[in-house]
């Protein structure tokens, strides 16, 4: 199965209202926004769309409304997860119709060898006949996916991608190498797109691009047609805010940018906390002159 999944893709945040419900209004002119201005395919329910937090029926309810807000205009991808593989299974059950593929993590908290992690994605892709898009994230997980386990995986009929969010280029390139020509690698770090793009990637799975959709996608794009004058600037005048945004912790700093958009408020559900008010001023600011 090909890697249908390139370009500049997009993990959505999920906005809540004050009283920490779900603000399906606001989710909607996110969508809109992201379709308009030139993303690529929508993430629903990864980490940055705060799924601990939700419970099973939010989840369903958020992808519903993606679903029918995005009308079949760009490809959805869902994030199906977790550390206890069998229980992985009711889950694929009652996907709904609308999903084109499936994101899904490194088994988190248990650290399980690399033979575990192996038997893990084997079981879930059995799960599913949908593309699969593996997560290697160590900063959450604890544990490193090593380029011979992705490897291997990539060999299973549906696992036609990996997002790579190691931060480890050697190991990110290591991948690109050895791949064979149909399996996609993407980006799972902003700052790090436009080089590994360069060096042969083929997208990314972005959190800067809910609030900036129309710059990050255009540096994406000029990234991956060889225009680096182009996608450097655009890389560039996004670098800084990039880094405000992940300062301390992710979603809160880019709901700020998406707040003075008027798309959603800031708020998040604990233990997640709203950045500090010199980080906000600073996102703010920042925010302001990308706009400008």
């Amino acid at each position: 199965m090909n890697n249908p999944f390139t370009g500049a893709g997009v993990a959505l945040v999920t906005p809540f209202l004050e009283n920490e419900q779900i603000d399906f209004d606001a989710l909607r002119r996110l969508v809109r926004m992201q379709i308009d201005e030139g993303t690529d395919f929508l993430v629903v329910q990864g980490t940055t769309g705060e799924s601990p937090v939700l419970t099973q029926e939010e989840k369903m309810e958020v992808l519903q409304t993606v679903i029918d807000e995005n009308k079949g205009q760009l490809p959805i991808v869902y994030g199906v997860g977790g550390n206890n593989t069998r229980a992985l299974e009711g889950i694929f059950a009652k996907l709904p119709n609308g999903v084109d593929g499936i994101l899904s993590v490194s088994p988190y908290y248990n650290k399980p060898i690399q033979k575990g992690i192996v038997e893990h994605f084997k079981l879930v892709a059995s799960y599913t006949d949908l593309p699969i898009i593996l997560y290697n994230v160590p900063g959450r997980t604890g544990s490193n996916m090593t380029p011979e386990t992705t490897l291997a995986l990539s060999e299973i009929h549906n696992i036609v991608a990996v997002k790579e969010a190691s931060g480890n280029m050697e190991q990110i390139m290591e991948i690109i190498r050895l791949r064979r020509p149909d399996f996609g690698v993407l980006s799972g770090d902003d700052n790090l797109t436009m080089p590994l793009i360069a060096a042969g990637a083929d997208g990314v799975i972005s959190v800067v691009a809910n609030a900036f959709p129309k710059k990050f996608s255009a540096m994406v794009h000029a990234s991956m047609t060889g225009d680096l004058d182009t996608a450097r600037k655009e890389h560039y005048d996004l670098f800084n805010i990039t880094k405000m945004f992940f300062e301390e912790g992710n979603p809160g700093g880019v709901k700020v940018a998406l707040n003075v958009q008027n798309i959603m408020l800031e708020k998040m559900r604990l233990p997640l906390h709203p950045v500090s008010d010199g980080l906000r001023q600073r996102i703010t600011s920042e925010t302001q002159a990308i706009l400008a």
